[in-house]
This record gives structure tokens, sequence and C-alpha cells, in this order.
């Protein structure tokens, strides 16, 4: 259960990968990087959200948040930084430097996949791959809320990596030099080794955690999310939700309050707009149409309601985002 819903909130998040550079290490070397918003308009200047993620290519080294301690990466390791936290990787733990945003003003510039050196200079020790994704964070991503500060595949402790490890491999070997087509293959790569993180992550899930990814995994509260996300502008009430969800009003609105952290109806008000947001950036359809796709007979009680969460008008909201830079591999 939830499979579908993590699709349609993937689409509705419009995440598209981007960037990618490769880095040449000779130890010892560190590689400290700033917050992913400081990197934003160098890398994806259109994205509302960055995150980072880091392949190990060859020889190990040490990684993590720039505030926790490190963890050791070997080959084949992809670590991701979902909330765009400022990290470190380095040749040994304890190594640290000035981040700098010269790196990133380079590489989004220039042709993919953009190569640099690290290090003292001597004959390479390891290499990083290094790539970006970008989403909407604004009205409301529910998984961005939900994931942790930093995700860790371990290539060779993964009993299950199935399909996993190829990927990674396919990214490596598309990442060595530019050839044609490759920004389009890297950021279509980038896509989905993000994607099969958060599965993994979701299977990894402990029974009794709470939060948006527990919900998809409750029997109960998944089939309601998988409904909300599959059927947004049906008139749902909780009466109604909780019948095709098979519990009573008061235990749904209870388990669902309890693992998502918010009510089903308040869920699906601040979706709707999260959908609402996406058709008043990418077409010219009239407020009031917007208003009927999204569940609202009242195009003045969706203009309030969307006002409410996002601080603006529809229209208004309309006319920002087209102000926005574009950009990027989509």
């Amino acid at each position: 259960m939830g499979a579908d819903t993590l699709s349609e909130v993937l689409r509705a998040v419009r995440l598209s990968g981007a960037v990618f550079f490769r880095i040449d290490v000779c130890a010892p070397w560190v590689a400290e990087t700033p917050p992913a918003a400081m990197c934003a308009p160098f890398i994806m200047p259109q994205a509302q959200h960055l995150m980072e993620f880091h392949i190990i290519g060859h020889g190990p080294c040490f990684g993590g948040l720039a505030d926790a301690e490190p963890v050791a990466l070997e080959v084949g390791d992809v670590l991701a930084f979902p909330q765009g936290d400022p990290h470190v990787l380095s040749s040994a733990p304890g190594l640290r430097q000035r981040p700098d945003l010269g790196l990133y003003r380079s590489a989004g510039s220039a042709r993919l996949p953009f190569a640099v050196a690290l290090g003292e200079g001597g004959p390479p020790t390891g290499r990083l791959i290094c790539g970006f994704l970008g989403c909407d964070a604004r009205p409301f991503n529910p998984l961005l809320q939900a994931l942790p500060r930093m995700l860790h595949f371990r290539s060779r402790a993964e009993p299950d990596a199935g399909w996993f490890r190829p990927l990674v491999e396919a990214v490596v070997a598309e990442s060595a030099a530019p050839r044609i087509g490759g920004e389009c293959i890297l950021a279509r790569l980038s896509e989905l080794l993000f994607i099969e993180l958060v599965r993994r992550h979701l299977r990894a899930t402990p029974e009794g955690e709470t939060g948006w990814l527990a919900g998809l995994r409750d029997i109960h509260v998944g089939r309601s999310l998988n409904l909300l996300h599959a059927r947004p502008a049906v008139a749902w009430t909780l009466e109604s939700l909780a019948r095709e969800a098979g519990l009573s009003r008061s235990s749904l609105a209870e388990r669902f309050t309890r693992l998502v952290g918010q009510p089903p109806m308040q869920y699906l008000a601040r979706w709707r707009m999260q959908l609402a947001a996406g058709l008043l950036a990418d077409d010219d359809r009239p407020v009031a149409q917007v208003a009927l796709a999204v569940g609202y007979e009242s195009e003045a009680a969706f203009s309030r309601a969307f006002h409410r969460l996002t601080g603006l008008p529809p229209s208004a909201w309309r006319r920002a985002r087209a102000q926005e830079p574009a950009g990027g591999i989509s």
C-alpha cells in the first residue's frame, strides 16, 4: 500500500535531476559543502528546494552531516542529503575546510559531467560523483517533510541491493566523460537513484515509527492516503473516507493524525493546494478551472484556502512563479 501515492507525490512536487560533477581526489583531501540553498542559484535556480547526493566511485572515504560524526564510505555507497544540510566528505575523519562556492559556479555553467581535482596533486586515490535534485517544497511536500537529514545506501552491506547496484554503476560510467545525450541520461539516473533510496528507506522504517512514510505502510492510513491522492477532487468527508478505509470516523481520525501528524481533511486541503500550485505554474487556465480541478466549486473559497496556506492569492502566486528563473534539465 502506498506505492501509487509515492508516485503521485513525486510527480506533483516536480522532482528533477540536474548537474553532475566528478571529483578525482588525492589524499589527504576534504570537500565541505555549504547548505544547498547557497548552491541553488548556480546549480538549479528554478528549484524551490535543492538536494545533493554523492556516489563513491573509487577509494574509501568518510562523509556525513557537518554537525555529526562521519560514517565510513566504501565503493558503491550513496550518501544523500534530502533537507539540503551542509555536509563533509574527506579522506579521514576530522578534516575540515571552509566551503567554496566557486566549484558550484563553475559546475552550473559547464558541460556535464564537470570534472575537478581535489587534494595534494598526486595521482588520484579516489573518485566521487556528485549530483543534485530539485523539487517543489511549497505549498506542501509531504515526502520532503518526512525524510531524514541523511540517507545512506551501503553497497556491500545491502543483501537485497537488486538493480540498485547496476544503477549506481551506470551513473559512475556515464559520469566518466561527456557523451551525446549524457546530460539527460544523468538527470534521469539521479531521479531513479533518489526514488530507490526513498523506497529503501520506506522499507527500513521500523514498526511503531510515525510520519508520512509510516502512514503509507499502515493498511488503513495507507489506503486513505492512496484514495486522497488518487481522487483529490472528490468531495471527501471524514465519514466517506473512513468507510472506504474500513474504520470508524473516530478511529481513522486518531490513527491518521497519530501517524501523519495532521487530520485527514487538513491533509487533503493542503495536498489540493500543492496540486493547484502546479496547475497555476504550468498552464494559463482560469483560476476558477483550477479550483474545480482540485475539488472547489467556489473560486472564492479556493482563493481563500490558497491564500491561507501560501500567503498569496492564486493569481499572485502564478505571477511570482512565472518570474522565477528557468533552467536545468527536465
